[in-house]
């Protein structure tokens, strides 16, 4: 018997240890000793019956793939997540989605913020008996206030998933594990449909205000872009944090953008957006700090996202995917 478990253990000594491979291993095992049992019994000698198990045994990588089993062929070990770390995992990633959705939503505010206290500081509001380059200064140093530690939460939140990198690659995750993950996944589909109807809602809502607030002049009009600012700031957060939480499931169980197709396509989206979005920030600053054109220049960002957003879609039909 220990000749039998002993070949067996050889045989999946190359073959990854995931939860597939160790039931299969289990099954063979069990089936092999009953045969061995029963050429026993037939009168068959130890090293007889040993012999005929093994040499019905085949071939492992053909009954590998009678059983639709995936795997690895070339030695590589996969990683099998324990359900500790899928935990960890989604907590780390509802915290970075939690840090970014701020950060991201300062970035917004920060625009608004400077909208803001340009119209204050033209209309005499604040700031009248000073001088009006130096009034000029207190929309950018606001902007500047809120940036810097919007970057700063981008950076620690990217640190604090460093550690989860191994996930962009191959892994198994085991039968228990993935079952659980996907009750969650479950129960917390309602609350992201939620929050991404909240989202939308306010995103179309958000241009009402100008309209209504252009009918009493050219300063209600900005306080009305500040307010459609705010707006799309709790929009865009609401869909980072919720949507954090629901890539986390994803990512653990490689499906929807984190399937094997869709990852690919990522990294190249990623890489053109790395460049799109900084050079809109440049084109931004520029026309406001030296054409003066803040009253109309936040224009640049919705304008951004509606023509990356139609690349990504255009890239992804191109490359077969829906």
């Amino acid at each position: 018997m220990d000749t039998i478990k002993n070949y067996l253990d050889n045989m999946f000594k190359v073959l990854p240890n995931t939860s597939q491979m160790v039931k299969l291993k289990n099954d063979l095992l069990c089936n092999m000793e009953e045969k061995y049992k029963e050429h026993k019994d037939d009168g068959k000698s130890e090293n007889e019956a040993i012999g005929i198990v093994i040499s019905e045994f085949g071939n492992i990588d053909e009954l590998i793939d009678e059983l639709g089993i995936e795997y690895k062929k070339d030695g590589v070990i996969l990683k099998t997540i324990t359900q500790e770390e899928a935990d960890s995992f989604m907590a780390a990633k509802k915290a970075s989605g939690l840090l970014v959705g701020i950060g991201v939503s300062l970035c917004i505010i920060a625009t608004a913020m400077l909208i803001l206290i340009t119209t204050l500081t033209d209309n005499g509001t604040i700031g009248k008996s000073l001088p009006k380059d130096f009034t000029d200064m207190f929309g950018i140093i606001a902007l500047l206030l809120l940036i810097v530690p919007a970057v700063a939460l981008f950076i620690y939140s990217g640190m604090k998933l460093e550690k989860y990198k191994y996930l962009q690659k191959d892994f198994d995750l085991p039968l228990h594990v993935k079952a659980i993950i996907e009750q969650k996944r479950n129960a917390f589909a309602s609350t992201h449909m939620v929050s991404v109807i909240v989202g939308v809602c306010l995103c179309i809502i958000s241009p009402v205000v100008i309209f209504v607030a252009s009918a009493f002049g050219d300063d209600a009009s900005n306080y009305g872009v500040v307010i459609l600012l705010v707006l799309i700031a709790i929009a865009v957060f609401l869909f980072i944090y919720f949507g954090n939480i629901k890539q986390s499931f994803s990512a653990l169980l490689q499906i929807d953008d984190f399937s094997k197709e869709k990852t690919e396509d990522n990294k190249f989206i990623g890489a053109v957006a790395a460049i799109v979005w900084p050079l809109a920030v440049c084109i931004f600053l520029v026309s406001g700090l030296i054409f003066n054109q803040w009253h109309i220049n936040w224009i640049i960002f919705p304008i951004t996202g509606v023509l990356f957003g139609m690349f990504s879609a255009a890239y992804s039909i191109k490359k077969g995917h829906n």
